[in-house]
């Protein structure tokens, strides 16, 4: 009889802790902790932060009447670590050190590998993270921007876009290590990546310049004209930034990060968020048409995820301008919470090798 796993997952997130108890792939309960500005407040950094989140999931687990020795695994979700192959790694005092650091960027997610081994070191049992944002497959050809100072980077929703292609490849009745999809994380961000063979071969950068344009990022802009701009003297480079990430895209068109706000406004008769929006999915499509002249056509799937592919208002405007591709499959949201999970129990179950940072 196949061993039944209890698997604890932690995922911090900027303003709360999101934490899951799983036995195998069935999710016993699932909690969002939010955390108010107040609270965070005193704290001048993120890593600042370990104890009271600490303090906060060992609280909520003994309410709930979880006995800790009763786990196998804690996994937490992956920080901004140095460039890394996908994979499930086991937290280890490098790790610790880099995420402590912020090697690669301060972000909340650095968090979660910390949580994880502070709660599992006192269990004697292995704390994981799986497939963190950094996670890097890009080859050489790809990584050529057309400038030597600027290589092109490897930054994407690799957790989400690894857990729908599996699922994806499994539907299809396939291996994800023999497959070869395109696969668009439709969020705040959007990510598009080339997935060939099990490594994400391309894919733009989804944090800061590249690609389509999103709810609140600017995506590639004119080059040219952005130099410009930031010489003109009437921005700070904070400000520039901030217009890239954070108030670029519909924010910056149409004051909403919010794509069903914006389907209400097209469907009340405004001209200029249908626009806007048809703007969006044409620049999705592009970026998808492109990764299709990577894989050279092959391709047998292409897959939209993320939240916005909930929206079948934008799903539909992407698929009319790329279903002459390839068959196109539509996996909404996104289930960290489990994709964690999976990622553990490959290891546990001895089908993945655990990687080591």
């Amino acid at each position: 009889m196949a061993k039944d796993y209890k698997i604890l997952v932690i995922n911090p997130g900027s303003t709360s802790t999101k934490v899951a108890l799983f036995s195998n792939e069935e999710l016993f309960f699932e909690k969002k902790i939010e955390h108010s500005s107040e609270e965070l407040s005193v704290f001048h950094k993120i890593i600042d932060q370990y104890q009271f989140r600490k303090d906060i999931i060992l609280d909520f687990l003994k309410e709930k009447g979880i006995n800790l020795y009763t786990l196998d695994a804690i996994v937490g979700r992956g920080g901004l670590l140095k460039p890394i192959p996908s994979g499930t790694y086991r937290v280890n005092e490098k790790m610790l050190e880099d995420l402590r650091k912020g090697v690669s960027g301060e972000h909340a997610s650095n968090l979660g590998g910390i949580l994880a081994y502070g709660i599992a070191e006192k269990l004697s049992i292995p704390a994981y993270i799986v497939d963190p944002v950094v996670i890097d497959e890009m080859k050489p050809v790809a990584r050529i921007s057309g400038m030597p100072e600027i290589p092109r980077i490897s930054i994407l929703h690799a957790l989400n876009q690894k857990a729908v292609a599996r699922k994806a490849a499994l539907d299809l009745g396939k291996k994800y290590e023999q497959a070869k999809f395109i696969v668009a994380h439709l969020g705040g961000g959007i990510s598009v990546g080339v997935h060939c063979n099990g490594k994400v071969i391309d894919v733009n950068n989804a944090l800061n310049g590249e690609g389509p344009f999103t709810p609140e990022r600017s995506g590639g802009v004119p080059v040219g004209a952005l130099v410009e701009l930031c010489f003109s003297g009437k921005f700070t480079k904070d400000e520039i930034m901030k217009k890239i990430k954070g108030k670029g895209g519909l924010v910056a068109y149409l004051n909403t990060n919010d794509v069903r706000e914006v389907i209400k406004r097209i469907e009340q008769g405004d001209k200029k968020a249908e626009l806007i929006l048809e703007a969006m999915a044409y620049q999705v499509a592009k970026e998808i048409g492109a990764g299709a002249t990577v894989l050279k056509g092959q391709i047998d799937a292409i897959i939209l995820t993320g939240g916005i592919a909930y929206a079948s208002e934008f799903v539909n405007l992407v698929r009319d301008r790329i279903s002459f591709l390839s068959l196109v499959m539509v996996y909404p949201g996104e289930e960290e919470m489990l994709a964690l999970c999976e990622g553990t129990l490959r290891v546990l179950r001895e089908e993945e090798v655990e990687k080591i940072y």
